[in-house]
């Protein structure tokens, strides 16, 4: 029997109300999380390798884009929000066997995150002239960041449209679809930078054509990605998918009321999170930008590095929502608290080994990165900080995975906000000053392994699961 298969067997196991084996339950987990993480991996690596290219033309040049990064999660993050309160949704109806309505859901969905990302978008546009001045960027490296924010907006309905397309399938229980669409859009973005962000030189008597644009031949590049990702993932989910194929029926594309009331009270919390978070991570930027051009760029590859650690536990996270999400819309509580705790173990113990990884090969990785030598220093001292707080951000990263599957996000939002405005932002401010960089960075870890403590403490209860039963 293929794989596939004896995954569609065991999620029709939770749907039916049949008994699950702890081996199966490990199994299944197993199976929906792979893709995820080589998905969540693929993604990173296209990051990685987007700014090694762009390292490459100096510290300037990845400063011009460290400066409006967070900015952009900001606004990435708002989109997935938004999505999120969707295709919970859609898990919760699965999980009862109510396909039909799982379908109207999706229809919701997606004119209302086309609406909301086409607002956004225009949001974007419009102060992005303005964006690198209010974060203090020096005036060398304003006018490529501002370029590099404006042509990002203009692709947000196209990664809003990725972000829910592929929410819906992993909900339904496909993860190979969106993690293969998403390996191919992370192929196509090396391609197509490569083309666009250098000029036309030739290596062993062949000429290679580029277009030579810099940094805004590196966010083209993403956005010729985005746009593939966003075609592929509508045709799976809208025509390919068992489940969610809108051929099957007819329904309405204009939100009801109750859809809408339900999106908002999952995702509004995680929006107001995002949009609070972003504001810290930006109020960061701003601690740290006066050190200097080194520091933005040593912050920014930083981040990049360790996002190669952490991203596995961002595709566990997604399986998690799934499983927990069906579990409890086919009301067994006791079946989604195992799923729990096995996609909880195994993000805790790959995100330990990753991070034992970083602290040993992050000079290696930083010399791929930059041939600046400050730069990779003060990177590399940063990233070692940060190793030892992986196992408990891996708790953070898949509870949240967790209590989002159970529509419970909240108190899951406050707990992050709580932590990241009481501690790290503070904590930065202060130590900054005296450490420099690795200031902001000792604050991170701190406030990301107190989230951790608290979420593997409220895992324990079960006030989490009353959302749904």
């Amino acid at each position: 029997m293929s794989q596939t298969k004896q995954k569609d067997l065991l999620l029709q196991k939770i749907r039916d109300g049949q008994h699950l084996g702890g081996r199966e339950q490990l199994r299944l987990a197993a199976t929906l999380s792979i893709p995820s993480m080589l998905a969540q991996l693929s993604a990173i690596l296209m990051e990685y390798i987007d700014a090694a290219m762009v390292g490459s033309l100096g510290a300037n040049a990845s400063a011009s884009i460290g400066i409006v990064s967070t900015t952009i999660w900001l606004f990435a993050g708002l989109c997935s929000a938004f999505s999120k309160g969707f295709y919970v949704q859609v898990a919760h109806r699965i999980g009862a066997n109510e396909l039909a309505e799982a379908r109207n859901i999706l229809r919701q969905g997606l004119s209302s995150c086309l609406q909301f990302s086409a607002l956004l978008a225009v949001i974007g546009v419009g102060i992005s002239p303005y964006l690198p001045v209010w974060l203090g960027g020096d005036e060398s490296i304003r006018h490529d960041a501002s370029i590099y924010f404006m042509v990002f907006c203009l692709c947000i309905p196209l990664m809003q449209m990725n972000s829910l397309c592929s929410g819906m399938l992993r909900c339904s229980g496909d993860t190979r679809t969106p993690s293969t669409v998403n390996i191919l859009m992370c192929v196509l973005d090396v391609l197509f930078n490569w083309l666009l962000i250098f000029p036309s030189h030739t290596v062993l008597g062949i000429t290679i054509p580029g277009a030579g644009l810099s940094v805004l031949g590196a966010v083209l590049g993403t956005a010729i990605s985005f746009a593939f990702g966003a075609l592929m993932m509508l045709y799976f989910v809208c025509i390919r998918s068992r489940e969610l194929n809108l051929l099957q029926d007819s329904g309405r594309f204009l939100p009801t009321l109750s859809t809408l009331r339900r999106s908002f009270k999952i995702s509004l919390p995680m929006g107001v999170e995002h949009f609070i978070m972003c504001s810290a991570q930006i109020m960061s930027t701003i601690i740290i930008a006066p050190l200097g051009t080194v520091a933005l760029a040593a912050n920014s590859f930083g981040i990049t590095i360790e996002a190669l650690c952490y991203m596995p536990g961002y595709g566990i996270s997604d399986a998690a929502t799934a499983l927990v999400g069906q579990s409890l819309g086919a009301r067994r509580r006791h079946l989604a608290r195992s799923f729990g705790r096995i996609t909880l173990s195994m993000g805790m113990l790959i995100m330990s080994i990753m991070g034992v990884v970083m602290y040993l090969c992050s000079p290696t990785l930083m010399s791929l990165m930059t041939p600046d030598t400050a730069v990779q220093a003060e990177a590399v001292r940063c990233l070692r900080i940060e190793a030892f707080a992986e196992p408990m951000f891996a708790a953070n990263i898949v509870a949240y995975g967790i209590f989002v599957g159970a529509g419970d996000t909240l108190l899951p939002c406050s707990i992050n906000l709580g932590c990241i405005w009481a501690i790290r932002i503070p904590l930065a401010a202060i130590l900054v000053s005296t450490m420099g960089l690795q200031g902001a960075w000792v604050a991170m870890a701190l406030d990301l392994s107190m989230r951790g403590a608290i979420f593997l403490w409220r895992f324990r209860g079960q006030q989490w699961m009353k959302k749904i039963v």
